[in-house]
């Protein structure tokens, strides 16, 4: 009987200490959440400015004559505006449009008449999509295609020998397609702090449709020969980049 009382009382000693002991501890500490990370989101408008430079290549064939391949380079600007959609946390989706003004000058030729003379691509259009896909979050690695238009001066062409005016052509458009690709980073990037600015540098090829040019003499009178001239181009251009809702919404992950 004393042992069963010495177990009970040594029970309730230990039981007494243990809430004691639990009472000086208190409640946990409250620990703060971390915060959401902001990731960055390229869906939105964005609009673009800078400058290239650029060649083409011509085959340029005379009646009678066999084709020869004529082409030309220069420097150009360029402007667009464009709209992307980030489908998921790797790939973006866009369509865009932009112009290019310039003189890229080569050479014209009716070789069965022994005449030549300058040509100048002086516009081209462009109006396309493009897929990225995002190597880091804030740079774009991506490739184009879409419809392509563009705008030539006409030549005055003079003799080989003597330069002696011989003949002229008029002014002409032709259209085609295009292919190309780029890199588009933020500012941040180079470690400038500019939200919503980027650059981007772009290669770029046009295959333009075959034309038929007319040609004339110094009267303006319609001549009974015709140049076929079918272009390609090719170019390169670096440009600012500003997209208007960049840091604006974004997806919270925590």
């Amino acid at each position: 009987m004393k042992k069963i009382l010495l177990a009970s009382a040594a029970l309730a000693a230990l039981s007494f200490a243990t809430s004691a002991s639990a009472a000086d501890l208190g409640a946990a500490p409250y620990v703060k959440a971390a915060p959401p990370v902001a990731a960055l989101n390229w869906t939105g408008l964005y609009i673009f400015g800078g400058a290239g430079g650029g060649l083409w290549t011509a085959d340029n064939n005379s009646p009678g004559n066999r084709t020869q391949r004529l082409g030309g380079d220069g420097w150009y600007g360029t402007v667009g505006i464009g709209y992307d959609w980030q489908l998921n946390s790797k790939w973006v989706l866009g369509l865009f449009g932009d112009a290019q003004f310039g003189e890229v000058k080569g050479s014209m030729e009716d070789s069965a008449q022994n005449l030549e003379g300058a040509v100048k691509l002086r516009n081209a259009y462009a109006a396309g999509a493009r897929l990225g896909y995002l190597v880091a979050p804030n740079v774009l690695s991506y490739v184009n295609a879409g419809w392509a238009g563009s705008d030539w001066s006409g030549a005055t062409m003079t003799t080989l020998d003597k330069d002696v005016f011989g003949a002229k052509t008029g002014s002409f458009s032709t259209n085609g397609w295009f292919v190309g690709g780029g890199v588009e980073n933020n500012l941040d990037f180079f470690g400038i702090s500019a939200p919503g600015w980027f650059m981007k540098t772009e290669y770029r090829a046009a295959y333009y449709d075959n034309v038929n040019l007319n040609e004339t003499d110094a009267k303006g009178v319609t001549l009974n020969r015709q140049l076929n001239f079918k272009p390609w181009t090719q170019n390169v251009s670096t440009s600012l980049v500003y997209r208007f809702n960049w840091n604006g919404p974004v997806v919270a992950r925590y």
